[in-house]
């Protein structure tokens, strides 16, 4: 029997948005929604919150997760994810699986972790994480030069019908399961990944207010019977 973790990385300090992992959002402190699905999916042995800060971890523990205080150090701006992540595997040694769920997911649902743990332990493949489509062809865009003008990044597709050009796909931002004691020297979108397709309808990175009502909008939507 496979053993999983879910480690929530939360830290406090959020500038754009004061408290954002513990701010209410229908309610609940916004991590809560990442605990309580991390739970419900039965697929972990532990859902872990790494955090610096103790309203964090207060809130962390009244929702059933187990708390893992890290340093200052490791609390910064420029930490990565993957350095948080490795040094709460440092602690909680002898996993099978790793899923990686961040605290401001409250579109996040079960099945899709699910369904990325059940094809990762499948295949070959060493990770598999939450993905969505483009709402607009990557080929049509543009950036804005240094005078304001516009500069296409593909010119030659000026003309050419969306339906005719390739599909593209980003980060969703929720989850990274990780099959642990195997190594890749791809990065996580390269040949060693499972993509989860999600719907775009359960997609918002939330970094500001802006983001944060439309998270709302999103939420209630998804969620009308509840409402």
């Amino acid at each position: 029997m496979a053993k999983c973790v879910a480690i929530i990385p939360a830290r406090g300090g959020s500038k754009r948005i004061p408290k954002k992992n513990i701010k209410s959002f229908f309610g609940k402190p916004l991590i809560a929604y990442s605990i309580e699905t991390a739970l419900k999916s039965k697929l972990f042995e532990k859902v872990v919150v790494s955090t610096d800060d103790e309203e964090i971890a207060n809130v962390a523990e009244k929702y059933g997760a187990e708390v893992l205080n890290r340093s200052k150090e490791l609390a910064d701006d420029f930490t990565g994810t993957g350095e948080v992540v490795a040094h709460a595997l440092g602690i909680y040694p002898g996993y099978d699986y790793c899923c990686t769920i961040y605290a401001t997911a409250p579109l996040l649902q079960v099945k899709y972790l699910q369904e990325g743990f059940e094809k990762l332990k499948k295949s070959d493949a060493i990770n598999a994480f939450s993905a969505t489509s483009m709402p607009f062809p990557i080929q049509r865009t543009f950036k804005l030069t240094e005078d304001g003008r516009c500069e296409m990044f593909t010119p030659e597709h000026y003309m050419s019908r969306s339906q005719d050009l390739e599909e593209a796909y980003q980060d969703a931002g929720q989850f990274y399961w990780e099959k642990l004691g195997k190594s890749s020297d791809e990065i996580m979108f390269g040949k060693d990944s499972l993509p989860i397709i999600l719907p775009r309808h359960l997609v918002q990175d939330i970094d500001t207010m802006e983001d944060w009502k439309r998270a709302e909008m999103m939420y209630r939507v998804v969620n009308e019977n509840s409402f």
